[in-house]
């Protein structure tokens, strides 16, 4: 892990971690039931402007020239004692989606 709870003004980005060369920007998402949506459907393009606009300032900050970038979203729902978790690499790049 490279950063946790990255923090660009009042936006996050919950996890940064790096692996061979990529660094994915991770956002996660909780949810206690999908009576509302589930988890993965709150990243919307308004949280997705978010985390690109973070990104790029970490980019600019601690970025390396060699290093590939994605985004990528785990989604969590809770329903009783039951917890399912989702995770999806690569979900979206910078400017749409892969």
């Amino acid at each position: 892990m490279v950063h946790r709870r990255y923090r660009f003004g009042h936006r996050d980005i919950d996890l940064v971690v790096e692996r061979d060369g990529v660094v994915a920007f991770v956002e996660v998402k909780a949810r206690s039931g999908d009576r509302f949506g589930g988890p993965l459907e709150a990243v919307n393009w308004k949280k997705r402007m978010e985390l690109e606009r973070s990104a790029m300032r970490w980019i600019s900050q601690h970025g390396r020239r060699d290093e590939s970038y994605r985004f990528d979203v785990v989604g969590i729902l809770m329903e009783g004692r039951r917890v399912r978790v989702r995770h999806v690499e690569d979900a979206f790049r910078i400017g749409g989606v892969p």
